[in-house]
């Protein structure tokens, strides 16, 4: 029959991307101006929902490929006075956009690796590109969306191809990257000499 008389093998939804999809995207933070400095939710970046619950509304947008451009919405726990999963799986999120990031296999524990996943606030994490695993959930009205629930390390064999760039041999040690204080925040770089690139290895 033709196209145009049989819609069975239509796509039932054109927007959605296939689940699986693996994708390079940037995070951008629709900031809802909620700060806790206790918390280190500084910069506005944080949202507080009615319910009491706290997370990053993220906008992830596919950067290059066959979906380049295409946005998808995903929030990043925080805080949920139900309990602490909500939060857990947040913060286990964004260790692994750090690590997809920044190139770092999530075994890793070198000191050059422990610095690299740590932060100065929000605004770090707002522009950053990593590999993201598309999924597929449901909206508040049970309609079928995408999603991202989990980031793709260096330890997956497609993120070479998909962030585009090489993937350190094994044993390889990355170039040591800022003195980190013993607290959350890393500590002020040294002022970098004229002409020289102020950034840690990692990020250039």
């Amino acid at each position: 029959m033709a196209t145009w008389n049989d819609y069975n093998d239509a796509q039932s939804n054109p927007n959605l991307l296939p689940k699986g999809t693996l994708a390079k995207v940037r995070l951008t933070i629709r900031p809802g101006g909620f700060d806790d400095p206790s918390q280190g939710w500084t910069g506005g970046y944080a949202t507080r929902g009615s319910t009491g619950a706290v997370y990053l509304n993220g906008e992830f947008t596919v950067v290059e490929g066959s979906y380049a451009k295409r946005k998808i919405f995903t929030l990043i726990g925080l805080y949920s006075p139900k309990g602490p999963e909500w939060a857990g799986m947040g913060r286990s999120f964004l260790r692994g956009m750090l690590n997809s990031a920044r190139g770092i296999s999530d075994k890793d524990v070198s000191p050059q690796a422990q610095a690299a996943r740590r932060i100065g606030g929000f605004a770090d994490l707002d522009g950053l590109e990593f590999v993201a695993k598309i999924e597929h959930g449901t909206d508040a009205g049970g309609e079928t969306k995408n999603e991202i629930r989990m980031a793709v390390t260096p330890d997956h064999r497609d993120y070479a191809q998909v962030m585009g760039r090489q993937v350190a041999p094994a044993g390889y040690a990355p170039p040591a990257a800022p003195a980190i204080h013993q607290g959350a925040f890393p500590a002020a770089a040294p002022q970098p000499t004229a002409g020289a690139d102020p950034r840690p290895a990692w990020a250039r």
